[in-house]
């Protein structure tokens, strides 16, 4: 699989979303223009239980665990895959509005790259 590079929106709502395997694993990033490591979430697949689950580690200060751990449990839970999300958005003086548009943005753009998994376009 080539990477898969998603993006959303303009201006400061811009947002992209870069995927990667590793091994049977995927690596996705989910950024804007600001880009850094806000929180990392590890999402799997018990096959078992049937079920996915998660694990985050969030840094002090940042928020950006509303983004990685519900969207690598969406991603585990859809492709039954190993999957990291590192999650680095940043808006100073982010208004609720933003808020909303970003979380569409991403939520967006992850349907988009399950799709392209499903359909085995990556």
């Amino acid at each position: 699989m080539r990477s898969i590079h998603l993006s959303q929106g303009s201006g400061r709502t811009k947002v992209n979303l870069v995927c990667d395997r590793m091994g049977d694993s995927l690596v996705v990033r989910i950024f804007n223009e600001n880009e850094h490591i806000g929180a990392v979430a590890f999402g799997e697949y018990d096959h078992v239980r049937e079920r996915a689950s998660g694990s985050l580690i969030n840094r002090l200060g940042h928020k950006d665990d509303v983004i990685a751990l519900p969207m690598a449990h969406k991603i585990a839970r859809k492709t039954k895959k190993p999957v990291c999300v590192i999650a680095g958005v940043h808006l100073d003086d982010i208004t609720p509005e933003e808020i909303t548009v970003l979380t569409d943005y991403y939520e967006a753009m992850v349907d988009k790259l399950l799709a392209r998994l499903e359909a085995g376009m990556a």
